[in-house]
């Protein structure tokens, strides 16, 4: 009779684990940080984004200067293109995005500003974009040579 009771408690305290575990919903690392995964993104908002320049160089800068690097670019969809996140790669870059979105067959234009101090060298650094295309994230990259103050 204990070996009744023993095995039928454990089932019960089994069942209910399990019931707790299946009535929680996951989180995935990308939901957790803000990150809309593929699947959780309405498709029908989808547009297209041409850019005009991706890659830039900035040339030669002496250490210290502040450089604004401005990447243009065009909305070929037909539903209006809004930037959900513009994230530099490092902290000596800080870059903005258009708050609005950018209506079909406009331009628009994604600013960064690059602190060169103490960066003497060469600069390679990039931004990623994330905005409501079939794609979703883009790199976009500039560099430069930094020239010391000596």
């Amino acid at each position: 009779m204990k070996k009744v009771l023993i095995a039928f408690s454990l089932f019960a305290l089994l069942n209910a684990c399990n019931s707790a575990t299946n009535n929680k919903k996951e989180t995935t690392v990308s939901q957790a940080a803000g990150v809309p995964e593929q699947s959780d993104v309405d498709s029908s908002n989808w547009t297209k984004v041409l850019w005009l320049d991706s890659s830039q160089n900035f040339g030669k800068v002496m250490d210290g200067e502040k450089v604004l690097i401005t990447f243009h670019f065009k909305n070929t969809g037909n539903k209006p293109l809004v930037f959900t996140n513009v994230q530099a790669g490092c902290g000596c870059t800080v870059p903005s995005k258009p708050e609005e979105p950018i209506l079909p067959g406009q331009e628009g234009e994604i600013k960064a500003e690059f602190n060169s101090s103490g960066r003497a060298g060469h600069a390679s650094k990039y931004i990623n974009v994330t905005c409501n295309t079939k794609e979703q994230n883009y790199t976009l990259r500039f560099e430069g040579e930094v020239l010391s103050k000596k």
